[in-house]
C-alpha cells in the first residue's frame, strides 16, 4: 500500500483534516481516525494552505533515554523499562510556528524525534497487536529547558513550556512496523547538522513502546508517543531555525524566537 499523507490545515480560521493527493488537500469530513476513504472537496493546494499541528492530542507521552548514545552524552544509564514523562497538549505547535524561549531558562535545546500517532482506543495491547493501534507517524521536536531539567528531579517544567512540542508537517499513514523500525533521523539548526541516527538504534522499538505505555494508561485516538532522541542535542537561540527530518516521513521546520513580554 502506498503511504498517505494526512494534514490539518487552517480554513476560515478553523482547523480541518485532509489527505494530500497530487498536491491538493482533499477534505476528510470525519477526520482520519475512521479511515481515509470518505473524502470531500479539495480544501486547496497544499503549498497555498497554512499547516497546523497534524493532531490535537489528549496527551503527549515521551520516552527518555531511548538511544544509548543520547544517554551516554548525559552520563546516565539506559533504563531497564521505558522511562516515561508527559508534555501538556498546550505545548503542541505546528510546522512554521515559533518555538518561544522562556525567560525562566538560559539553555533551551532541540531533540529531534519520531512521533507515533495513535489511531484507535487501546489498553494493555501486546507488542504484536500494538501496530494495529497506530494511525501513522510524523516528525517531532522534544524541546527542553536543559538547565531546568538538570536542577529539578521532575521534568514537567523543563519539558512543558508552551511551544515546546512541534509536530508535523504531516502524518504519514500506511508505513508498516518493519519500515518504521529503521528510518534515518536528522536534526539541523540553521542548516548545520546537529543530530543523526536511525530508529533501529532505539533501546525500545516503537511497537514495544506502544505496548508498554498501554499497560499503564489507556491510549486515545490522536494521542502522541515521542520515541526518544539520538545523540547531538544542542542549544537553541533566538533567530535560529531548527529542522527535524525523518526518512520517508518529512521535514519539520520551526523558527526560534524570544518570548514576547
Amino acid at each position: 500500500m502506498t503511504p498517505s499523507r494526512v494534514v490539518r490545515v487552517e480554513v476560515g480560521g478553523d482547523g480541518r483534516w485532509g489527505v494530500v493527493e497530487e498536491g491538493r488537500v482533499l477534505h476528510l469530513p470525519d477526520g482520519p481516525f475512521s479511515g481515509l476513504s470518505r473524502r470531500g472537496d479539495a480544501l486547496g493546494r497544499l503549498d497555498e494552505l497554512r499547516l497546523l499541528a497534524p493532531v490535537a492530542p489528549s496527551k503527549v507521552i515521551c520516552v527518555a533515554r531511548n538511544y544509548v548514545a543520547h544517554a551516554a552524552e548525559h552520563a546516565v544509564d539506559v533504563p531497564e523499562t521505558p522511562l516515561l514523562f508527559f508534555k501538556p497538549p498546550s505545548a503542541v505547535i505546528g510546522p512554521g510556528a515559533s518555538i518561544e524561549l522562556p525567560e525562566e531558562s538560559r539553555r533551551v535545546e532541540h531533540e529531534g524525534e519520531l512521533a507515533l500517532i495513535i489511531g484507535r482506543r487501546c489498553r494493555r495491547v501486546s507488542e504484536d497487536e500494538a501496530w494495529s493501534a497506530v494511525l501513522g507517524v510524523c516528525c517531532a521536536n522534544d524541546v527542553t529547558a536543559r538547565d531546568i531539567q538538570r536542577s529539578e528531579k521532575l521534568w514537567t517544567r523543563a519539558k512543558g513550556f508552551d511551544t515546546f512540542c512541534p509536530l508535523g508537517p504531516v502524518i504519514v499513514v500506511g508505513l508498516d512496523r518493519k519500515a518504521v523500525a529503521d528510518l534515518g533521523l536528522r536534526c539541523s539548526v540553521n542548516g548545520e547538522p546537529r543530530q543523526q541516527g536511525r530508529t533501529s538504534e532505539m533501546v525500545f522499538p516503537p511497537a514495544s513502546l506502544i505496548s508498554s505505555v498501554s499497560h499503564v494508561m489507556t491510549l486515545e485516538p490522536g494521542d502522541v508517543i515521542l520515541t526518544g532522541t539520538p545523540a547531538g542535542v544542542g542549544l537553541l537561540q533566538a533567530g535560529d531555525e531548527v529542522t527535524v527530518e525523518i526518512e520517508t516521513v518529512g521535514c519539520l521546520t520551526n523558527p526560534v524566537t524570544a518570548r514576547a513580554p
